[in-house]
C-alpha cells in the first residue's frame, strides 16, 4: 500500500508529466508553423515520452492501492523567439523535472518505500538522458547560430527520431 504522502506526491508528478507533454506539444506546434518538420517530429516524440512517463506513474499508484487524482494542467507558453529559445527552455524544463523526480525519490526514501524507490530509479536514469539530449541540441544550435544550412541539416537529423516506449515492468 502506498502512503498518503507518496500518493499525493505521485499525483503531483503525474500532473507535471502531463504538463510536460502539453508544453512539448506547444513547441511542436511552433516548429510546424515555422516549416521545420524535423524539429516538430523531435517534440512530437517527446510528447509521447512524457505521456508514457505519466502513465507509468499512473499505473504504479493504482497497483499500490492508491488513487490517481487528475488536476487542471497549466497552459504552456506558445510564443518562442527561435529554435535555440525553444531548446534552452526545454533544457531548463528537464532540469526542473529532474529536481522534482529527485524530491519524489527523497520522499520515497524518507517513507522507507522500497517499491517506490525501485520504480523511481528508472525515472532518475531517464532524466540523465533527457537533460543530455536537450543540452546536445542546444550546443548544436549555438554552433550554427540557429540558422542557415546548419539549421536545415539539424532539422533533417531530428526528423529521424522515433518513439521507443519505456520497458514494461
Amino acid at each position: 500500500m502506498i502512503s498518503q504522502k507518496l500518493q499525493d506526491a505521485y499525483n503531483q508528478q503525474i500532473n507535471r508529466e502531463l504538463f510536460s507533454e502539453y508544453l512539448y506539444l506547444s513547441m511542436a506546434a511552433y516548429f510546424n508553423s515555422a516549416g521545420l518538420k524535423g524539429f516538430e517530429n523531435f517534440f512530437l516524440v517527446q510528447v509521447q515520452e512524457e505521456r508514457a512517463h505519466a502513465m507509468k506513474m499512473y499505473e504504479f499508484v493504482n497497483e499500490r492501492g492508491g488513487r490517481v487524482y487528475l488536476k487542471a494542467i497549466e497552459a504552456p507558453k506558445t510564443d518562442f523567439k527561435s529554435a535555440l529559445d525553444v531548446f534552452e527552455m526545454a533544457h531548463d524544463h528537464e532540469k526542473l523535472v529532474t529536481s522534482l523526480i529527485n524530491a519524489l525519490m527523497d520522499l520515497a526514501i524518507k517513507e522507507n518505500d522500497h517499491a517506490a524507490r525501485i520504480h523511481l530509479n528508472w525515472f532518475v536514469e531517464e532524466q540523465v538522458e533527457e537533460e543530455s539530449s536537450m543540452e546536445t541540441i542546444v550546443n548544436k544550435l549555438k554552433l550554427i547560430n540557429g540558422e542557415g544550412h546548419g539549421l536545415l541539416m539539424l532539422d533533417n537529423e531530428l526528423a529521424q527520431r522515433v518513439f521507443t516506449p519505456p520497458p514494461a515492468k
